[in-house]
């Protein structure tokens, strides 16, 4: 079996989560699972995916770089009859038989709920900047629909006003950094709050807004990373938002198990949901794609005590050196 993970930069999930549970999930069920990461590069992704289908994996599991990428990589493939399992992007125009993700669309409205919990009284008048997710990624597109289920409103009625909201390539952090000064600068260096698509864009925000003197600014995340979630306990970060990656890595796996095995019918069993890919069907005009679709969580700093308490970070990497106080003041048990 053949899994290709997206990246070792955006976020540090893919390398210290994903990758881990995927190979030790799939080897304790004697698959042994060919893991290789596409490093943000399409021309490595697409490489390592004919690599695969060239050594005839009995599946192939993908996190596209973006939707064509992916959809290429799953037609050839179909030609090859390896069933794919798109996990955590969809790759719209795509074949892929199966999708594990999370609700997208509600990981935004937790975004958006979070950062106007954040303004509080400040809500009214407050001026936003929107730092999206790549253009390409389906994940970033949802996120933003989800977003605008809560902002559309307050901006339309002149109730807060979208300053500008601007997709980042690669998710890039840096890319994230200079466009957020672009944006900040040409609104006279004023800005109330910041919708960040995720943690590592957040902290790159957060240093901008640092090194500008701004304080109390909130600004949101995702993925509840360590640094992210040492930034919502300092108060740096508004919030994150935690997708719990052991399940998400165990329902794929699950489906993988099945098909690899040749028991289609368990994994339509697993896959209770259904995802719509407008551009896929062979008119081009859009398809039900089979899906495992899981709930994400808001967390605040009255939360992370939460995450830790069920395993998902440590207190010894969470609440080392200078974070002890933030840690102590979030009622977490911390052992000096």
């Amino acid at each position: 079996m053949g899994v290709i993970l997206p990246d070792k930069t955006t976020s540090a999930r893919w390398e210290d989560s994903d990758k881990p549970l995927l190979t030790s999930q799939l080897s304790f069920a004697g698959i042994d699972p060919i893991v290789e990461n596409a490093q943000g590069d399409e021309k490595r992704f697409a490489s390592l995916a004919d690599q695969m289908i060239a050594q005839h994996v009995n599946v192939l599991m993908i996190t596209p770089l973006s939707t064509d990428g992916g959809a290429v990589v799953e037609k050839k493939a179909a030609a090859a009859h390896i069933p794919v399992i798109d996990y955590d992007r969809i790759s719209l125009g795509g074949t892929a038989e199966y999708y594990v993700s999370f609700d997208n669309p509600a990981v935004g409205q937790l975004q958006a709920d979070g950062l106007l919990g954040c303004l509080g009284t400040k809500v009214n008048g407050a001026q936003i900047i929107e730092i999206e997710g790549a253009s390409t990624d389906n994940n970033a597109t949802q996120f933003h629909k989800g977003q605008e289920t809560v902002m559309k409103a307050h901006y339309d009625s002149g109730n807060m006003r979208l300053v500008a909201s601007k997709s980042i390539d690669n998710w890039s952090p840096d890319l994230a950094a200079t466009t957020f000064t672009s944006l900040l600068d040409a609104n006279g260096g004023h800005v109330d709050g910041v919708l960040a698509a995720n943690d590592g864009m957040a902290q790159s925000i957060e240093a901008v807004l640092k090194a500008r003197g701004l304080s109390n600014v909130p600004v949101t995340g995702q993925d509840a990373t360590l640094d992210g979630l040492k930034a919502v306990l300092k108060s740096t970060q508004c919030m994150t938002v935690y997708k719990p990656i052991d399940i998400e890595a165990e329902a794929a796996s699950r489906l993988a198990i099945a098909l690899a095995t040749g028991r289609h019918g368990d994994a339509d069993d697993l896959a209770t949901g259904n995802t719509q890919d407008p551009k896929g069907g062979p008119d081009g005009k859009g398809r039900d794609v089979k899906s495992v679709l899981l709930g994400p969580q808001s967390i605040g700093r009255n939360d992370v005590q939460g995450l830790v308490a069920k395993g998902v970070v440590k207190t010894s990497d969470l609440c080392a050196g200078d974070m002890v106080g933030a840690c102590q003041a979030a009622g977490i048990p911390v052992n000096n």
